[in-house]
Formats: C-alpha cells, structure tokens, sequence
C-alpha cells in the first residue's frame, strides 16, 4: 500500500539536512514517538549521512485483534540513507522500517527541496504485509501509523528548528 506526505521547514535544506543528521534531533524524534527506549546512530561519509534509529516501541500501535502476535513491545529499525546535495541543493534518501517478528516492511524516498517558503521534505514509500488474509488491514495499520509518525516529526522538527 503507498503512502505520501510533506512536511513544510521555515529553513533552508542544509540547515534541515543538519537537523536531520544530529543525533539530539534523531532522539527526540524517537521520544516523541512513544519509544519506550532507543538507540541512534549518524554515520557521516563527506557530505552524505546515514541515520540508524532502533527503537523499543509498545504494541498500542498495532490493531488490538494483533496484539496477542506480537508481545507487549515490538523492535523497530528505521534507516534512513542520505545522498550529498545535489547541484541545486536538494537532498534524497532511500529508507527502510522492519518491524522484527512482523512480516511487514515499510521502504520509500524522502526528498528535501528548496521552496519558496525553506524547504519542503516528501515522503513517498510503500507498506507491504506478507501475511494471508491479514495482509491489507495490517498494511492500513501501518499507513496510518507512518501518518502519525511524519505528525510527530513535523512537530519535533518545527520545534528543533525554532530553538537558537
């Protein structure tokens, strides 16, 4: 199932490419989220980034029918590779979320522009649940949970980038 989103920055992209490569950022992201515990990683290669999130994250997120599959916490893994700027400024990643013990897996872009306003980041990205039967309620489970998650971040971003 395909999902899309924007999030709109008051800031140009290199100051949201900073915000989204500084591992106080990555944590607060996390903690907003709900987390119940997390681990970031920033890995830098010149001016190219990649940001490993694992988190420790309750079960109120998946349906309450699917609860009983996957114990009270689930480990999340989230990726999110970053290329150099490109000549004008723009920033792609290629990302990927696997939910370990749920066959679900969540993989998409993410593209950071300049606009008239700063900057405006896209998401794009698919769910896929391997499960018979289940599959597409979970996928929309999941969609809906990606839809929060890009609130949250919206939220914690806007506020990162209004504190000097």
């Amino acid at each position: 199932m395909h999902f899309s989103a924007t999030i709109d920055y008051a800031a140009d992209v290199e100051t949201v490419a900073t915000m989204l490569a500084d591992p106080r950022y990555v944590a607060r992201k996390a903690a907003a989220t709900g987390a119940l515990g997390s681990r970031e990683e920033v890995v830098r290669d010149g001016e190219a980034f990649t940001v490993t999130s694992r988190l420790k994250m309750p079960t109120t997120m998946v349906p309450a029918k699917f609860r009983a599959l996957v114990g009270e916490t689930i480990e999340v893994v989230l990726i999110e590779a970053w290329a150099a700027p490109a000549a004008d400024g723009s920033r792609s990643s290629t990302f990927s979320l696997d939910i370990h013990g749920v066959p679900v897996r969540v993989s998409g872009t993410q593209h950071l522009a300049p606009s008239g306003a700063g900057t405006t980041e896209t998401y794009h990205g698919d769910v896929k649940a391997s499960i018979p039967l289940f599959g597409r309620p979970i996928e929309q489970a999941a969609v809906n949970t990606v839809e929060k998650v890009v609130d949250v971040e919206r939220r914690v971003a806007l506020e990162y980038l209004a504190t000097p």
